[in-house]
């Protein structure tokens, strides 16, 4: 979900609903023609830091009423390139059990 925007998604499906195809830098439809324009009405949650997005669920769930504030609660990223497991310090700092 950090590959992309939502204004991009909304005009690759504008353009036309077939999956569309990455180079690396851009995003483009292999063929054009017979969109939707519902697309532009969607929030697709993308993600543009993923530390700062981990972070930011972290306190979410910190604050919410439900959640006891004596149970620590930590954040990570997992790297589909080596198979790590990441922690995210700011949403170990931000989820610290009180």
């Amino acid at each position: 979900m950090e590959l992309f925007c939502d204004e991009v998604m909304s005009e690759l499906l504008d353009d036309n609903l077939a999956t569309a195809s990455f180079d690396g830098k851009n995003w483009s439809n292999p063929q054009h023609g017979g969109g939707c324009s519902a697309g532009h009405f969607i929030k697709w949650h993308t993600i543009k830091n993923q530390e700062e997005s981990v972070a930011q669920d972290v306190a979410r769930i910190r604050s919410h009423p439900l959640v006891p504030k004596n149970i620590p609660i930590y954040g990570y990223i997992y790297d589909v390139k080596t198979g790590k497991i990441n922690e995210v310090a700011e949403a170990t700092k931000v989820g610290k059990a009180a």
